[in-house]
């Protein structure tokens, strides 16, 4: 906030005061100076300057007057919008504010987390959202109600039974079947190194453990597994496990990523950026088993 009209407050800096700071505006400003006569704005800290022992504790309260201001203002003018363009839905109750509760949905709360001053309510079991708040409201409910519409318990039913038998349904079974076998076709002649964790295109960081020596089928690796497509080369199964955190924190990253031939192969040493992402997903695996160990209910 820059007023050049006011000449820079030159303080000594063991002078008893406190600094003000808020966004320009002309009514504000004028508030401010009727209510700190002796305030001085000081270029150098870019902000008002209020002298006195008790300055801040006064600042403190004025502001904090000024936000109840604001807030009521833009509750006000939320009302009106709400008025002239209401939102008609079975998820939203309207009393004092907005109060909206929906079938759980991770699009859902991250939608609400964006919208300024919405709060979740844990009496009332709902999302608390003011009036100050309607425009951005209005703006994303569209996203909001379309998602509730499909969390509802009897929708997901329905999703669930029509992909039952659908061929995408078997096909995620086939390969969650085949992730239970914890073999990976590699080729004979370029092994990874065994026992130090390793990135692969299906499965993320892992650890092979052994070789079989047992030549994979090629039905199976055109089915699962991309990469293993070469005529003139002999794919073996091999043993993995999922790589731990302490493997992966002792983990030196690679200064370079893959080429081309890493990915062909079907593994490759990580990057540092690949190494984190492997980190964050084994210690949250690491503490959910954690947690399901000290659960009563295990």
């Amino acid at each position: 906030m820059e007023k050049s009209e006011h000449k820079p407050a030159r303080q000594k800096q063991d002078t008893p005061g406190a600094l003000a700071n808020f966004p320009y505006d002309r009514m504000t400003v004028e508030r401010f100076r009727a209510a700190f006569p002796r305030a001085r704005w000081s270029d150098e800290r870019r902000s008002w300057f209020v002298p006195g022992k008790t300055a801040a504790r006064r600042v403190d309260r004025w502001l904090a007057r000024e936000a109840e201001l604001l807030a009521i203002h833009g509750d006000s003018k939320g009302r009106d919008a709400y008025s002239f363009d209401p939102i008609s839905s079975p998820y939203l109750e309207v009393a004092e504010d907005l109060r909206i509760r929906t079938p759980y949905s991770k699009t859902i709360l991250r939608e609400l987390h964006e919208i300024p001053w919405a709060s979740w309510d844990d009496e009332l079991r709902a999302w608390r959202v003011p009036f100050r708040s309607y425009e951005e409201l209005r703006r994303r409910w569209p996203t909001i109600e379309e998602a509730a519409k499909c969390s509802e318990p009897e929708e997901r039913k329905r999703r669930r039974e029509a992909e039952k038998d659908s061929e995408a349904q078997r096909a995620t079974r086939l390969r969650y079947a085949e992730r239970r076998r914890q073999r990976y076709p590699l080729s004979a002649e370029d092994l990874p190194p065994m026992g130090r964790p390793v990135a692969t295109e299906q499965y993320g960081g892992v650890v092979f453990t052994d070789v079989s020596g047992e030549v994979a089928e090629p039905p199976v690796m055109a089915a699962f597994y991309p990469h293993a497509t070469r005529t003139d080369i002999d794919y073996v199964w091999g043993t993995w496990c999922s790589a731990t955190l302490t493997e992966l924190i002792r983990t030196w990253p690679a200064r370079r990523e893959a080429g081309e031939m890493e990915h062909s192969r079907g593994w490759w040493r990580p990057t540092l950026g690949e190494l984190r992402i492997a980190r964050r997903n084994a210690r949250i695996i690491e503490r959910r088993r954690r947690n399901r160990r000290l659960s009563p209910m295990s």
